[in-house]
């Protein structure tokens, strides 16, 4: 049996990560703290209840399991918390991250696979990023994780730990078997938040700023289906199992999608109006944030087969429908 470390297993991209290491043969083990994550979304190996500053715990979980690699989803993930709140972005994401590469390498884990983000890029605006646009992250969050992907080769050049690192935007979308997905507490991300006025679950969307230099006025991003985004780290995985050395990708469609493209599929694919409000822009709203991903297409060979509109929002909208996680 190999088992996969997988830090924020219980979390949205974390849970169908586990389940697509599942489905390839390998048998994830979730260390998670479920400060954000659900243990409720943990179904498909073992859950070890822990934080990734409690070297001792990762100890423990280490020799327990004797992973042949690491997953590392787990982060603070809120833009906005992060510029009032910089020092928890700077103690957790990378005080944790830290421990949890140094536990790795003392128990000869030396396979790292690192959910990063486009964040670390910071203002590029209308432009298609690749892995090689500098990175100036604006705030806590992309410089948190910034830093750790500095760890990361640090310690590949003195330990000979092999990372891959993947950065990317939004993700949507969930399990098309409605077995896991998103769920957040409060609720942040657009999909979910133009299911929920849909269904009633909030009076109204609230479209910040129609006044883009965009077809339809409102802001584009890059989304990304979450199973194409879990199987892009599963070939990750195998790269770096296949011997192969330390690698960046990033994962997105290369166009994105306005606020009111997002609605209106909705609308298509439930058969139900958007209720929503018109509001004024937000500060520090860019344009078109997109990434392009031909490196990971040409060395991975991934695809993003489900990152559509359609296919997104039908797979969030069925989950929507029956999905939830109790603490």
């Amino acid at each position: 049996m190999t088992y996969i470390l997988v830090t924020g297993g219980a979390g949205y991209i974390g849970s169908h990560a586990c389940k697509a290491l599942k489905a390839a043969g390998y048998t994830p083990v979730t260390y998670d703290n479920l400060s954000t994550g659900w243990q409720d979304a943990v179904k498909f190996g073992p859950f070890e209840q822990g934080d990734l500053r409690d070297r001792e715990r990762l100890d423990a979980v280490f020799a327990q399991y004797q992973p042949a690699a690491v997953m590392h989803f787990a982060a603070l993930s809120q833009v906005g918390e992060a510029m009032s709140e910089p020092g928890r972005y700077w103690a957790n994401n990378v005080g944790g991250s830290l421990t949890l590469i140094e536990a790795a390498v003392a128990a000869g884990c030396l396979d790292f696979v690192f959910s990063s983000t486009c964040a670390t890029y910071g203002e590029h605006d209308n432009v298609v990023l690749d892995e090689n646009t500098p990175q100036h992250p604006l705030n806590a969050y992309g410089a948190s994780k910034r830093a750790v992907e500095d760890i990361l080769r640090d310690f590949g050049a003195s330990h000979g730990l092999r990372s891959v690192i993947f950065r990317y935007f939004n993700v949507a979308g969930a399990d098309p078997e409605a077995a896991v997905g998103e769920f957040h507490h409060p609720e942040t991300h657009l999909v979910p938040l133009v299911l929920d006025a849909i269904d009633g679950k909030r009076d109204a969307l609230t479209i910040f700023g129609t006044d883009y230099d965009t077809a339809d006025g409102t802001c584009v991003r890059d989304y990304v289906h979450v199973c194409d985004l879990v199987d892009a780290h599963v070939l990750g995985l195998r790269w770096l199992t296949d011997g192969k050395g330390s690698e960046v990708f990033n994962l997105g469609t290369g166009t994105g999608f306005s606020v009111r493209e997002v609605m209106d599929k909705a609308g298509e694919v439930t058969g139900r109006a958007v209720p929503h409000v018109t509001g004024p822009r937000r500060a520090g709203d860019c344009t078109k944030l997109v990434s392009g991903s031909v490196r990971a297409a040409t060395v991975l060979g991934w695809e993003a087969t489900r990152s559509n509109l359609e296919t997104m929002i039908a797979d969030a909208w069925r989950w929507h429908k029956v999905g939830a996680y109790e603490r």
